[in-house]
């Protein structure tokens, strides 16, 4: 079967020492395509380095909310020229709105979440600009970040790990946007009933490696998105090779 993995992190230390490993592992799997998300411009960098390296893994270039708030507003602006001209990203991600997590820094959270905002709106521009992909990390701030999506020309978001109620659910799956569907699915009910409520040609996988691991206290990798796509066929009751074409057909055609 093929896979896809459209949300990972594999420039993160837990794999300093051994990603030509976890590589190869996802390729006897299966695994055809990593798309490795940045989070900040040091991120953003190692990836376009790991990307020459492997040609699995495809980069988007990022900008995470909370570290948005952690740098100063020229560097920032500095980083979103970069992502804009840059030539190498399949996607622009990941990127969004965190309203859970509260920095330490000199701002005020208002201050943090106007910033946020800010940069955001900037983000989308890009989009618009480069008609690539929008990789969105929307927590705790699920409906403003679909209220900014509405008022933009996009047509290609991907809401990642969606996590928001099921009527903003709806909202996305009737603006035929599209989700990544991360492994712990294969656990949590509000996962499975977004795979139940979707179309699946609005489904995607990934795993938000080394995070977001189905086993408790281990290290996540891509090669774990064939639980996800068996999970999908089970709730869908379709076959799982089916599932798993299909979802590598959306991956295509959002992202080829």
């Amino acid at each position: 079967m093929i896979y896809t993995d459209v949300h990972a992190h594999l420039d993160f230390p837990e794999y300093a020492n051994d990603l030509n490993q976890v590589l190869e592992d996802c390729k006897v799997k299966g695994v055809k395509a990593i798309i490795v998300n940045g989070v900040h411009p040091e991120s953003n960098r190692r990836i376009l380095e790991l990307a020459k390296e492997h040609p699995i893994i495809k980069p988007a270039l990022g900008f995470y909310p909370t570290h948005i708030v952690e740098n100063k507003w020229e560097d920032v602006v500095a980083e979103l020229d970069f992502i804009l001209h840059n030539k190498q990203k399949v996607a622009i991600g990941e990127v969004g709105l965190d309203y859970k997590e509260e920095i330490k820094t000199h701002h005020t959270l208002e201050e943090q979440r106007k910033i946020q905002k800010k940069a955001f709106e900037k983000i989308i521009e890009i989009s618009e600009k480069t008609k690539k992909p929008l990789i969105i990390h929307s927590r705790k701030a699920e409906l403003e970040v679909i209220e900014m999506i509405e008022s933009s020309t996009l047509k290609n978001p991907v809401f990642h790990c969606f996590m928001g109620k099921r009527k903003l659910v709806q909202r996305i799956a009737d603006n035929k946007w599209t989700f990544s569907v991360p492994v712990i699915a294969i656990k949590l009910q509000q996962l499975q009933e977004l795979i139940q409520y979707t179309n699946i040609n609005q489904l995607l996988t990934e795993t938000d490696s080394p995070l977001l691991s189905p086993v408790l206290g281990e290290r996540n990798t891509p090669a774990n998105v064939a639980l996800t796509i068996k999970k999908i066929a089970e709730l869908k009751g379709f076959d799982e090779e089916e599932t798993a074409n299909t979802i590598f057909m959306n991956y295509q055609r959002l992202f080829l």
